[in-house]
């Protein structure tokens, strides 16, 4: 091990592939971990996969397309961050906190917004024929 910044010591860090290989490995496990925990993610899950395929359809080009598609995946990595927030305040404990609450609601709130962006560009995509 090695000083890093501020004087604290860094683990021996993977690099190159091996890297890229963990980190594909990690995010794996927290897509299924998530995908088994949470009703919501397999839900908006279902959702992306019959919104994609239309949203690519519907396109006339591909920035439209790409506008169509993106809100859509924007709602599951939202979810995945609301998960983990929500996973991080259980973890600290059971008890209620104000702070805890404010948490879970900004994060409920955040994948709210992504849905409004969602329904948004849709509705101005789609209207304008």
């Amino acid at each position: 091990m090695e000083a890093g910044r501020g004087g604290l010591m860094e683990r021996d860090k993977p690099r190159g592939v091996t890297r890229l290989l963990r980190a594909f490995g990690v995010s794996a496990q927290g897509l299924h971990g998530t995908f088994r925990a949470e009703a919501a993610f397999r839900q908006e899950l279902l959702c992306a996969l019959i919104a994609i395929p239309l949203g690519l359809w519907l396109g006339r080009s591909a920035v439209e397309r790409a506008l169509l598609v993106a809100p859509v995946l924007l709602v599951l990595v939202v979810e995945l961050v609301n998960s983990a927030i929500e996973a991080t305040v259980d973890r600290i404990g059971p008890e209620r906190h104000p702070l805890a609450g404010l948490a879970k609601d900004a994060g409920s709130a955040a994948v709210f917004m992504s849905f409004v962006l969602w329904g948004v560009v849709w509705a101005l995509l789609l209207t304008d024929r």
